[in-house]
């Protein structure tokens, strides 16, 4: 723009030729020509003159191409890989996983991967043409944070392949608002016990406890809205909070900017960490892979700082609360009545007992992840619990006294076919002898045979070269002694001094019978 005004000012100014400012200026005779054209054509078809030669003189010069230029880094292949990506999101978009997309950080992740040299800006560029949306931005006021002062929680919703079918689970995040420093855990379902039970597994694992915890409006932790901006707290949001020692502040209704760092970590850690990949064999698979993730992400420089957040948190690990020495119990207790299969029902699944108890209350312990049923508080069984909807969770080994007395009804039970193992014992070996697979399955129980051990006692039988497969045979392999020996536990000083005195007195009582005895003998001979 300079050179533009330096040619219209020493031309209709001071009145030099064109050969003159070439020289001057050292420029092309056809670029001095071209801009005074410029500028004479404003002039003639502006009204004011003044004001269109000003106008002119303050514009910058614009470069008018015969063909648009080549694009250097953008090439076909380039735009080719970004287009399918973006089919990629859009088909993940109608199988309903939309959080679980790749970003356009994603994107130009992707694309450097594959060798390819590109910007962001260009990448952006590209989506935002295919896209021609307009989006309006909101400001943010920025906060400064103390060291282990505040930890943000939330829960984020996951769409993952288990086992060959989709499945919704929960993912519940932890972000320090400090260091930026990340943990998650997958559950089933946004439950009280789930929300406990994160907490509990989440101070536990960083040895101390914040100050605070922010939380949204959720139902685990929101039990009602007193006033327009008053929450009362749920009863587990007051027994953690009464156990650990915390505050706690929940944030306006839709205003999750006021927790916006693990807002943006529960998006963040879905999308590093389930978006590459969704399909696992069982939920702990599946966690395993969230913790490597994890520690990925937490040891990976940060913008800004230039630092981890592994090396922020070491900086507020010391300023955290004191952990409570005793953990917290995340359980519900409920009373159940066990029905004539010899089951109990909680949330439409079914869960076996010992056929025994038919009749009967049971006390049951409901956590999150397990069942335990008690009755007169010893423990008489434990299942891993079941999100599914009318399950049947049955053990063979709570039917064995049922068994005996009707044995026909062993080969179309539920609780044999549940056992891929021993249903495949029984079909190869005792199919024609029902009563001696169940006294196998008693003698088990009874000396705690695991099932490993009987699949390994069974496999050396056959390697034997053994033609028959009976109950003494793999009794005399398995042998008459427990598998867990119970270690003694040592004697107290109490303990060791009573047996002395005890012992004591015994002696003294033999030693009187014994001159009893004496005596009388004697008095037999006089």
């Amino acid at each position: 723009m300079y050179t533009k005004q330096e040619i219209i000012i020493s031309s209709f100014r001071d009145g030099k030729s064109q050969r003159q400012i070439a020289r001057d200026l050292q420029i092309s005779r056809k670029t001095i020509r071209k801009y005074l054209q410029e500028h004479e054509k404003a002039l003639q078809l502006a009204v004011c003159k003044e004001t269109a030669q000003s106008c002119n003189l303050s514009s910058e010069p614009v470069y008018k191409m015969a063909t648009p230029r080549l694009r250097l880094k953008l090439t076909r292949e380039v735009e080719t890989v970004i287009d399918e990506l973006l089919e990629d999101n859009e088909r993940k978009r109608g199988q309903g996983l939309r959080k679980q997309m790749l970003k356009k950080k994603d994107i130009l992740e992707e694309l450097h991967r594959r060798g390819f040299d590109i910007g962001y800006t260009t990448v952006c560029n590209h989506i935002a043409r295919r896209e021609n949306r307009v989006v309006t931005k909101e400001a943010f006021i920025r906060q400064v944070y103390q060291a282990g002062e505040i930890c943000e929680f939330d829960w984020g919703e996951i769409k993952l392949c288990i086992a060959g079918k989709r499945r919704s689970l929960q993912l519940a995040v932890f972000t320090s608002a400090f260091s930026n420093y990340r943990y998650a855990f997958i559950y089933e379902r946004q439950d009280t016990l789930a929300f406990m039970e994160s907490h509990v597994r989440f101070f536990k694992t960083i040895g101390g406890v914040y100050r605070e915890m922010v939380y949204d409006n959720m139902r685990v932790a929101v039990a009602r809205f007193v006033g327009p901006h008053e929450k009362e707290p749920t009863r587990s949001l007051l027994q953690l909070r009464g156990h650990y020692q915390f505050r706690h502040r929940f944030c306006n209704i839709y205003r999750g900017n006021e927790k916006g760092h693990v807002e943006r970590s529960v998006e963040y850690v879905r999308r590093k960490a389930f978006a590459p990949k969704d399909a696992f064999t069982g939920t702990l698979e599946a966690q395993q892979w969230l913790d490597a993730t994890l520690e990925r992400l937490n040891a990976g420089k940060q913008q800004g700082t230039g630092k981890s957040a592994d090396e922020l948190f070491s900086q507020e690990k010391d300023l955290l609360g004191k952990h409570p020495a005793m953990e917290l119990v995340c359980s519900e207790q409920v009373q159940l009545r066990v029905d004539k299969y010899a089951t109990i029902s909680y949330r439409t699944n079914r869960y076996s007992v010992p056929d025994h108890l038919v009749g009967e209350f049971v006390d049951v312990s409901v956590r999150s992840r397990e069942l335990q049923v008690y009755v007169q508080n010893k423990r008489v069984a434990v299942h891993g619990r079941s999100y599914e909807k009318h399950s049947w969770n049955v053990e063979i080994e709570h039917y064995l006294a049922t068994f005996k007395k009707k044995p026909g009804a062993l080969a179309g039970s539920l609780a044999l076919a549940g056992n891929h193992y021993l249903r495949g014992l029984y079909m190869d070996f005792f199919q024609s002898e029902p009563r001696e697979f169940i006294d196998l399955l008693t003698y088990c129980r009874r000396q705690m045979v695991s099932q490993e051990k009987l699949e390994e006692s069974l496999k050396r039988l056959l390697d034997t070269g053994c033609k028959g497969v009976s109950v003494e045979k793999l009794r005399a392999l398995l042998g008459n002694k427990p598998c867990v020996n119970p270690t003694r536990e040592p004697e107290d000083k109490i303990s060791i001094k009573a047996k002395e005195q005890l012992a004591g007195i015994t002696g003294l009582m033999q030693k009187t019978n014994y001159n009893g005895h004496y005596q009388q003998a004697n008095n037999s001979l006089q």
